[in-house]
């Protein structure tokens, strides 16, 4: 399928733009700086640009079949309230209604939305506003995401990330919309599966797992 990723440079990005080139996606990608992209490959086409430009985003989704938004502030960012990405998602989401693009998978947090509810009582009472305020922050922004997805005409799906690491896959991932069994983290490849997977798979659309190895 003809796929477009944005945020396809950070740390999540790269992993779900080598997942998507694996199965033979012919990916699209938005960057910053051309020249920060080491994947070189047939089925990638590197565009430079801002996701904050309309225009831009409207040429890139140009006959595309689906996206995947990965986009984030760059690790843990500055620990300053930021609107990016919902920013960006909005304008996202606004030219794939004028391209007719109607799969869009976004990467969130646990912890964000109803999600919240699923992290243990002293994760959000005490280390999240207290040790983790730049998570918070990053957090907030999605929350101000998730509503706009969730109340799109699109055919959306919203993943729920676990605290991610580089480390070996795991081949596993636990995925649930009850917070059943979920764990602290998942490794980087198996989080780029399963938003690749997510594609064509139907199971999830217009829902928000949660997912952790």
């Amino acid at each position: 399928m003809k796929v477009v990723i944005f945020g396809a440079t950070g740390l999540s990005g790269k992993a779900i733009l080598a997942e998507a080139l694996s199965k033979n996606h012919q990916v699209t990608i938005l960057v910053r700086n051309a020249q920060a992209v080491t994947f070189k490959d047939k089925n990638l086409k590197v565009i430079e640009g801002s996701v904050l430009d309309k225009n831009t985003v409207n040429a890139v989704l140009k006959n595309q079949d689906a996206v995947i938004q990965s986009l984030g502030v760059g690790g843990k960012g500055d620990g300053k309230p930021t609107t990016f990405v919902s920013d960006a998602n909005k304008i996202i989401m606004e030219e794939m209604e004028k391209t007719n693009v109607k799969r869009l998978i976004a990467m969130s947090n646990i912890g964000a939305g109803n999600s919240l509810a699923f992290t243990p009582w002293i994760f959000r009472k005490l280390v999240l506003p207290y040790f983790m305020k730049w998570l918070q922050v990053i957090v907030d922004d999605k929350n101000r995401m998730e509503p706009m997805i969730m109340n799109s005409n699109l055919d959306w799906t919203i993943v729920r990330s676990a605290g991610m690491v580089d480390k070996p896959a795991k081949g596993k991932v636990n995925d649930t919309l009850i917070g059943e069994g979920l764990k602290l983290t998942i490794t980087l490849a198996d989080l780029a599966k399963f938003m690749v997977d997510q594609i064509e798979d139907k199971k999830y659309i217009k829902q928000a797992p949660s997912i952790s190895n």
